[in-house]
């Protein structure tokens, strides 16, 4: 299962909260509704039999009343209330409208007969009454009005039952939500402060700030953390120890395959040795990037303290250092400053591993006759960009040149891939921001080292 497909634990709270309660509004609508309908279904049909008696009575009183004079029995119901009465052979005696022709069944009925008609495009509620006649015969009476004072009645009391529960649900919704929001604080602060650390603060987290049903999980958590401490403890110590063993040896490896080269020998000995050499030198590079790397990894460098330096004095004298490397490979190696002191506070020997290795990543990088800049300056603090016009750094690639052993595909060139790793790990050191980009031109690639503030340079 994908990370998005999981939903939020507020999500499933709330879900679990409110959908029964949806429901049960549901349910109580759908009911609501039948019983509002029926209870304005009772009063009208007792109003409307009532008036059919009236009717009935009426007419036997005053036999052959007109249909005029039985309507003004109930001028307030007029145009609203509908009448028919049939003697025993389904004659119509009296009528104030159409209606619905009755059903022989009507006839046999021996109860008040009411149910819902459709007539003339209309929906009535029509009873069916019958009662003595003046002749000793059955009368049928038809009584009916139209349904829609019914159903406002009903739609009436339907809201008075529903709109309640619904601000209420509404209202428990709103306070549920607030509820959790203010539940879940302690651990989104929590989350936020995890999120903050730098990659390789590993101190265990502060179990105080979490709720106690999820104190369990943070103790699990710091002893992973524990765990991954000591791991990451004796793997430094590992890469260290073993480069400081393999120095020396290569070292050695190295100045007797020199030796040996400068003796007279066949073409293929001196090959062979040229190749041992080169060998030699990368081997001995990779153990000095190894050493490097484990000197400014976290662990190591606590003990490290910071002092006030001049950035522009430290790379001034990196730069100078390279400079016979890059006259080597006919590349300009330069460098820009204002004459400025740059400070900021900072572990030299850190400081010199960070610019010697941005140096000479853009020296490996960079063709014969090409340009490497060295700058530095103040801005909000001081910073340091080195340029290059070499064949940059694709933009989807920018983001893991800096993991340790990672090579830009197709480069063609040899390396250890730890550089700029050590780079990272300098930068993280002194809390500075590292960014990459294209340098001038959109030609070659420009690394540039923003220091937090510690005074103006002067």
């Amino acid at each position: 299962m994908e990370e998005d497909d999981i939903p939020s634990l507020r999500h499933r709270l709330v879900n679990w909260l409110f959908t029964p309660l949806y429901l049960w509004l549901l349910f109580s609508t759908v009911t609501g509704y039948l019983a509002a309908v029926n209870l304005a279904n009772r009063p009208y049909d007792l109003v409307l039999q009532e008036r059919a008696k009236l009717l009935a009575s009426r007419y036997n009183l005053v036999q052959g009343i007109t249909e005029f004079e039985l309507a003004k029995l109930f001028p307030e119901a007029e145009g609203e209330f509908l009448f028919a009465l049939y003697d025993s052979k389904g004659q119509r005696l009296a009528s104030s409208g159409h209606l619905p022709t009755p059903r022989p069944a009507d006839f046999r009925a021996t109860a008040v007969v009411l149910r819902n008609a459709q007539f003339a495009e209309r929906k009535l509620r029509l009873l069916t009454l019958r009662t003595p006649g003046p002749d000793g015969d059955l009368l049928l009476v038809q009584a009916a009005e139209p349904v829609q004072a019914r159903l406002e009645l009903g739609r009436s009391i339907l809201g008075n039952i529903v709109i309640p529960q619904f601000i209420f649900i509404l209202i428990a919704g709103v306070a549920v939500w607030i509820g959790l929001k203010k539940g879940l604080a302690p651990l989104e602060r929590l989350r936020r402060q995890v999120a903050n650390r730098p990659r390789d603060d590993l101190r265990p987290l502060d179990e105080t700030l979490a709720p106690n049903e999820v104190r369990p999980l943070i103790r699990e958590v710091n002893a992973l953390i524990e765990r991954l401490k000591f791991l990451m403890e004796g793997q430094r110590r590992f890469v260290a120890d073993a480069a400081h063993q393999l120095r020396t040896p290569f070292a050695g490896l190295r100045a007797q395959a020199e030796l040996a080269r400068r003796e007279e020998a066949s073409a293929p000995v001196k090959e062979a040795l040229e190749r041992i050499c080169m060998g030699a030198q990368r081997c001995s590079r990779l153990v000095t990037q190894l050493l490097t790397l484990a000197r400014n990894e976290p662990e190591a460098r606590l003990q490290a303290p910071l002092e006030l330096l001049d950035l522009a004095r430290i790379a001034q004298e990196a730069a100078s250092h390279w400079a016979p490397e890059a006259l080597r490979r006919d590349i300009d190696l330069g460098f820009e400053e204002d004459g400025r002191q740059l400070p900021l506070k900072g572990d030299e020997a850190g400081l010199r591993d960070l610019i010697d290795n941005l140096i000479d990543n853009a020296i490996h990088y960079t063709p014969a006759g090409g340009h490497v800049t060295v700058r530095v300056g103040y801005d909000q603090g001081a910073w340091l960009k080195v340029e290059d016009d070499g064949p940059g750094i694709p933009p989807e690639q920018r983001s893991q040149v800096f993991e340790r052993f990672h090579r830009i595909p197709g480069s063609g060139l040899p390396g250890s891939g730890l550089g700029l790793a050590i780079v990272r790990e300098v930068v993280a050191r002194h809390g500075a921001d590292l960014e990459l980009s294209d340098a001038g031109g959109g030609k070659g690639a420009m690394f540039t080292v923003r220091f937090p503030h510690h005074g103006s340079g002067r």
